[in-house]
């Protein structure tokens, strides 16, 4: 292993120092001369250089995969500008031998095969060469890919928009959905850097131009007035030398170009560009019997020699031909079809009667119904607010719970009210709401200076009064202290609420299991010490972390929950004791959860349990024989007192918008005061233990309100 790394990192060292060279190697070209065979050797790998380029072009599917496609084209561009400086000199000081005796032999190659010894008809193929790289080539495809360009940029937010909502909707994973924005933004970056990219590509024509005249016009001068050749000979010897070499310099370019063009006009297909034609033009055997025949008659028409009939007459049969053969196929395509169709509705119908027998129906984790009228929340052309703030939900639950939360499906209910909806865990409802769609909801938090008139209705998230208020008088409750939600935010703060009320039951073996392969991943140890060593089970550790759930305890620091776990893994692996356990670990973080922010004192205000209580709720504890938590076995009046001296010190905090925080002398007292308050007092008051207050240690400075007593 340690070999192949090596060996890996040595190429990838070798190939970018490579790169780095010949860039430099190149500038240096514009310089320092270079002899006949270096220059042949230099035109031939500029002119392989720009094959291979064009068949990769060829059979690449998909342009964004060519990233690099624009700085290989700025880097081969200036090799082919470098080169013809470099053949320039070459002419201008080796040209006085004649044409004959002159010793480039790529020059006088091209110059012979092309031109055949007339510069006039070389002049001409040079100039057309030139007119369709300027005009149909090099001028398309810098306006497509500017057009491509401008598209991308334009569409990227709704392509992002898209992948989220495939993500809350739950058909791809996070994994994909980062791979696809990735994709996005790849392609959106290629398509701007190619709009660039083809400037140079015409910049390199024009430069030949200017390049093509200048060995022209400048050598015959240059021969005539240093060299002393008389006109004929420097007419009759730098013309065709500078047209070989024009030529020489305008193929690599042209092919260039070509891939350029092919480039920026292909699509998104995953086929490479052979395979998409074959299956494209492959549509129907009608329009080669069709062409067929039109060749076949023009050979009637045009009959002036008997080697255009024949060749009219040949080419017509054979697009005729392949027509009846594709013909053929596709008939027998279809027929394979039509079995396959029949097999698979016989499948069908095997599987549906299995299923009569065995009906396995799985419910999703977690459902947004939605009744018909708030379909428009989640429709992608219609903004979809829903749908970004349902992924910054379970963002945010992750950051603060610990919690990944499964995605949540949304459909919709012609079942509920047009205007309503419904969350459900498991199948099971949570919360139900009911909106007024262009209606805002307005809460009066305690700052409103004027009260405004509207429909009376109760905020589906915390029974607050509210009411509802059309969008023109948005503004106008904004300025009189009221704080406005439109339905979105609605829907979307009751999801979280219920998230966080009920993560204990979203959590189960599965997420468990996901959370300890994960953290396996960086604390090997700790894992291998919890699951080996101890042997605790899943579903144990499924018990705790509901534990801690259930109280709105984060889960996120779950390193330090499994080493407190390894810590008392000799003993029996008790849930009701383990949590204690684990507060206490955690007491810094829970107390912190509880400070103002804002306060430097880092003040905790709490309500201290009497020792007369604590003494009592300890010897009416009963404990269960199925290993559960124990309960208080209060008799009638012993929990009616409590109830009582708990309300009359809690819900005067309340009114002050104080959260009451429940002070336990021990955390199995703690525990079995939240048992005891949970059914009253759902989610709004906080049971602490002394031991977790302490393990905050200066962290925190601790303030006596006063004192829950008989």
């Amino acid at each position: 292993m340690a070999n192949r790394l090596s060996s890996f990192f040595k190429q990838t060292k070798i190939s970018n120092s490579f790169i780095a060279f010949a860039g430099v190697l190149i500038v240096f070209m514009l310089l320092m001369p270079v002899s006949g065979a270096v220059l042949d050797f230099l035109m031939i790998v500029n002119i392989a250089i720009s094959i291979i380029i064009f068949l990769v072009v060829l059979y690449t599917p998909k342009a964004s995969r060519l990233s690099s496609f624009p700085r290989v084209v700025l880097f081969v561009t200036v090799f082919g500008l470098a080169l013809n400086v470099c053949s320039t000199r070459y002419i201008l000081t080796h040209g006085h031998v004649g044409f004959k005796s002159f010793d480039g032999a790529m020059i006088k190659s091209f110059a012979n095969v092309v031109a055949k010894g007339q510069p006039v008809i070389g002049f001409i193929i040079f100039l057309i060469i030139i007119i369709i790289q300027v005009v149909v080539i090099t001028k398309g495809a810098g306006r497509v890919s500017e057009v491509q360009a401008r598209f991308a940029l334009d569409s990227m937010n709704s392509k992002m928009f898209a992948v989220d909502s495939e993500l809350n909707s739950g058909s791809i994973t996070d994994e994909q959905a980062r791979q696809k924005k990735a994709d996005i933004q790849r392609e959106c970056d290629f398509y701007s850097a190619m709009d660039g990219s083809s400037k140079f590509v015409s910049g390199n024509v024009k430069a030949g131009i200017f390049i093509t005249l200048i060995n022209l016009v400048g050598g015959v001068l240059y021969a005539m007035i240093k060299q002393d050749m008389d006109f004929s000979s420097a007419i009759a010897t730098f013309p065709q030398l500078t047209i070989g070499d024009g030529l020489l310099s305008q193929l690599p370019s042209l092919l260039i170009s070509v891939a350029t063009g092919i480039l920026v006009t292909g699509g998104n297909s995953d086929e490479v560009l052979g395979e998409e034609i074959k299956k494209q033009f492959n549509i129907s055997s009608s329009v080669y019997m069709i062409s067929g025949g039109i060749l076949a008659a023009m050979a009637i028409v045009f009959h002036t020699t008997p080697l255009l009939v024949v060749i009219l007459i040949g080419m017509g049969a054979l697009l005729i031909f392949f027509g009846y053969k594709m013909q053929r196929q596709e008939k027998l395509s279809f027929a394979k079809k039509l079995e396959e169709e029949a097999a698979k509705k016989a499948g069908a119908q095997s599987s549906q009667n299995s299923e009569e027998l065995s009906p396995v129906v799985p419910l999703d984790p977690l459902c947004l119904e939605l009744g018909v009228a708030l379909l428009d929340l989640v429709n992608k052309e219609k903004g979809a607010e829903l749908l970004e703030r349902i992924t910054r939900i379970r963002r945010e639950a992750a950051i603060d719970l610990g919690l990944v939360v499964p995605r949540i499906r949304i459909i919709d209910n012609l079942t509920l009210d047009p205007q309503e909806y419904s969350f459900k865990i498991r199948g099971i409802e949570a919360g139900r709401g009911k909106l007024k769609i262009g209606y805002y909801m307005c809460l009066n938090t305690g700052s409103v200076v004027e009260e405004i008139k509207g429909e009376p209705t109760r905020d589906p998230t915390f029974g607050i009064p509210a009411i509802w208020i059309g969008e023109d008088r948005r503004l106008e409750a904004e300025r009189n202290g009221y704080s406005v939600i439109d339905p979105p935010m609605i829907i979307a703060t009751h999801m979280t609420e219920i998230i966080r009320s009920h993560a204990a039951e979203i959590l189960g073996r599965q997420e468990v299991s996901a959370i300890i392969t994960k953290i396996k991943e960086t604390n090997p140890v700790v894992v291998e010490e919890v699951m080996d060593t101890y042997k605790y089970t899943y579903g144990e550790i499924e018990k705790i972390l509901q534990g801690l759930l259930r109280e709105r305890v984060s889960i996120r620091n779950i390193v330090s929950i499994l080493e407190t776990l390894a810590n008392y893994g000799n003993m029996p692996h008790n849930p009701f004791f383990l949590i204690g356990k684990v507060r206490e670990a955690l007491g810094l973080q829970i107390c912190l959860q509880y400070v103002d922010p804002n306060d430097e004192q880092k003040k905790l205000s709490v309500i201290q349990l009497s020792q007369e209580w604590a003494q009592k709720i300890i010897d009416h504890i009963v404990s269960q024989n199925d290993g559960s938590a124990p309960v208080v076995a209060f008799d009638p009046v012993d929990s009616r007192n409590f109830k009582n001296a708990v309300s009359s010190n809690i819900i005067p905090l309340r009114d002050r918008n104080i959260l009451p925080i429940i002070l336990a002398p021990t955390p199995d007292v703690r525990q079995l005061v939240y048992q005891l308050i949970e059914r009253d007092f759902p989610g709004t008051v906080v049971v602490l233990s002394v031991d977790e207050v302490l393990a905050a240690g200066n962290s925190v400075n601790l303030e006596i309100l006063g004192e829950i007593s008989e």
